[in-house]
């Protein structure tokens, strides 16, 4: 099936996320320590503030059976959060130590590991109009999962490329990896999200190129060619965040020409936890194009959910909508927002 766009005046609208809630150990940049679950626990909760009463937002995850009682505990608050797709019976969930050596940039090392999300765990799912693919490790959402969304759904699906450019060493080491079958993933995905880094271990040099350039985060001066590769076969937008220049969107227009927006970040004045950052983006997106159709408007939610998300320490940090539409205003103007 193809992917659609929900009417942006319905109500009843369905979110599913799929990802991991590991127990994050952080060192921020700062030195302090802070343990807490994270992940698409970030997402779904951003996505419930910005959601109704009358809207559902569903996590797709395994845990393991210690963590089950607290991640249900912490979602509980939100009136609009499905539980049902939270699952412990295999007793694996990921655990990670994050230690930043700045604001931006950590080192990882993974020590639990998640049971991947099948085919099977999304049947239930299958109604929403959004999956949001939210993983950290390229065994959590697999190709395959995408393929079956695809085949089965009208959902948009909305790709955080975190997961298939990083692997795991035999230690637990978090690595970056090329995403060689890139071109397999993007008939399945509608909306990829990624940073710099990320898009350079996503487009690599020809045959007979320099082998000491894989990897390196990609050049700005290239995205176009790079986004433009992904549009032409089958995403239909392609999200590079650019720190603290705010982020590059890229699309089709209306004749087929590429079309690149950059859209400013929004700016924060005192950055507590950066963790989750790129998690709460991926569900502004999210609901910013189900809401408008727009992927500009898509962005600016994203930069939203960002800010707000790296501005402390919990979940309490996400605005209602109201809010959020207000905080866009101030931002970009009368027009930001989505309805």
């Amino acid at each position: 099936m193809s992917s659609s766009v929900p009417s942006a005046a319905r109500s009843g609208r369905k979110i599913a996320v799929l990802g991991p809630i590991p127990l994050d150990h952080v060192v921020t940049h700062r030195g302090e320590v802070i343990d807490k679950y994270g992940c698409a626990l970030y997402t779904v909760a951003a996505l419930a503030s910005l959601l109704g009463p009358d809207d559902v937002v569903r996590p797709i995850v395994h845990v393991r059976e210690r963590d089950l009682g607290p991640i249900t505990e912490q979602l509980s608050r939100f009136d609009n959060v499905d539980l049902t797709g939270i699952r412990s019976a295999s007793d694996r969930g990921d655990v990670v130590e994050l230690r930043f050596r700045d604001q931006n940039f950590r080192d990882e090392r993974q020590t639990g590991f998640m049971h991947p999300i099948s085919p099977a765990d999304v049947e239930f799912a299958l109604d929403s109009d959004a999956f949001v693919c939210v993983p950290i490790t390229d065994y959590e959402v697999a190709q395959p999962t995408l393929a079956y969304l695809r085949a089965n759904s009208d959902g948009l699906i909305l790709l955080d490329c975190h997961g298939p450019t990083v692997a795991l060493t035999a230690a637990g080491h978090r690595v970056s990896r090329l995403w060689i079958d890139r071109d397999a993933w993007l008939p399945t995905i509608d909306i990829m999200k990624m940073n710099l880094e990320e898009a350079g271990r996503a487009w690599f040099p020809p045959p007979g190129g320099d082998p000491d350039e894989f990897g390196k985060p990609l050049p700005k001066e290239q995205l176009p060619e790079f986004a433009l590769h992904c549009l032409r076969r089958g995403v239909k937008a392609v999200c590079v965040t650019l720190d603290e220049e705010g982020c590059a969107m890229y699309f089709l227009g209306p004749d087929g020409e590429l079309r690149e927006e950059i859209v400013p970040r929004i700016h924060v004045e005192n950055v507590i936890d950066t963790t989750g950052c790129g998690d709460s983006f991926a569900s502004g997106m999210a609901y910013g194009y189900l809401a408008s159709g727009d992927f500009v408007t898509a962005a600016r939610y994203g930069n939203a959910m960002g800010a707000q998300r790296c501005s402390g320490k919990d979940l309490a940090v996400y605005r209602s909508l109201a809010e959020t539409n207000q905080q866009l205003r101030e931002a970009y103007g009368a027009e930001a927002v989505g309805q």
